[in-house]
């Protein structure tokens, strides 16, 4: 079960830098693979989650609609930076694993990410059948995203 929602992620990101809602949809997939991989023990039950809303496997990476929704007037402009005082505040380990996605993933391009998300079981999994520019709304499995980053960790 989850405390927060997306928006509270998306705000966190935000208030560290600025970036496309392209980057943004990816550090928050990125923020809820990590949770979802360290603070679960095994595939089978899967409870731990960063928020509840679906991640869903669109042509350019994984996206959560009400983000996209939100932001998608920015295009391939920057969203501005966000002001902390407005953050929510995580547990010490939800906030330690946000920091080491953004230590990791920050750096990289929107098209950089994308490219990563492309080559990852998960998005290829919920993309199964389709063709590379064929729109779905198909959720990536949390079990998939368990299983393929459970692989590094190990």
């Amino acid at each position: 079960m989850s405390a927060y929602n997306v928006q509270d992620v998306a705000n966190w990101m935000l208030s560290k830098g600025s970036m496309s809602p392209k980057k943004l949809q990816k550090m928050i997939y990125y923020a809820y693979a990590w949770v979802l991989t360290l603070l679960n023990d095994s595939d089978d039950e899967l409870n731990n989650k960063l928020f509840e809303d679906k991640i869903e496997a669109w042509v350019h990476g994984p996206v959560v609609h009400s983000i996209y929704e939100k932001y998608s007037k920015y295009g391939y402009e920057s969203i501005p930076k966000f002001e902390d005082k407005d953050v929510v505040s995580f547990s010490d380990d939800i906030e330690d694993i946000l920091n080491q996605v953004w230590e990791v993933y920050s750096k990289y391009s929107a098209d950089e990410l994308e490219s990563l998300t492309h080559q990852e079981s998960p998005w290829k999994n919920a993309r199964s059948g389709l063709t590379p520019l064929q729109r779905s709304n198909v959720q990536i499995s949390d079990k998939d995203i368990y299983d393929c980053y459970i692989q590094r960790v190990s």
